[in-house]
């Protein structure tokens, strides 16, 4: 199992070959890239979505799974190239409560390239699918 990110201390290189998506206030020396939504979802179902997503991809190996801790780690490999990213996923209850008493979650990702300084957009558009795939997960799923 590889080591996880720790999200709260989380420094990104200056290299633009990272994507980082958070909720508000996570990231205490890092700026995401994008502010992560809530899911209408508890936690653990979440949790569980995701992993059914990275585990039907057959470029995308799981590298972590830690339910307890909310940790996902998987390698995306490209299909031209055969680069290797790596991708950290942390699922976190949402903050807010919801007026009416519905369960929340929300999730903070960071893509990375291994090598080079540039990675086109690839590192984005993973987790750009990934939020994607995610977006009819509803309570009872």
């Amino acid at each position: 199992m590889m080591d996880s990110v720790d999200f709260r201390t989380l420094r990104r290189p200056r290299s633009p070959n990272t994507y980082l998506l958070a909720p508000d206030g996570l990231c205490e020396n890092a700026r995401p890239d994008d502010v992560s939504a809530v899911f209408p979802v508890s936690r653990e179902v979440l949790f569980g979505e995701i992993l059914k997503r990275i585990e039907a991809r057959p470029d995308w190996h799981l590298t972590a799974n830690d339910p307890d801790r909310g940790m996902i780690g998987f390698v995306a490999v490209s299909k031209l190239m055969r680069f290797k990213d790596d991708v950290d996923i942390l699922v976190l209850p949402a903050e807010a409560g919801d007026p009416q008493g519905r369960q929340g979650s929300r999730l903070a990702a960071y893509s990375r390239s291994r090598v080079g300084h540039s990675d086109l957009g690839a590192n984005k558009k993973r987790i750009s699918q990934l939020l994607a795939s995610l977006r009819d997960v509803q309570v009872g799923t």
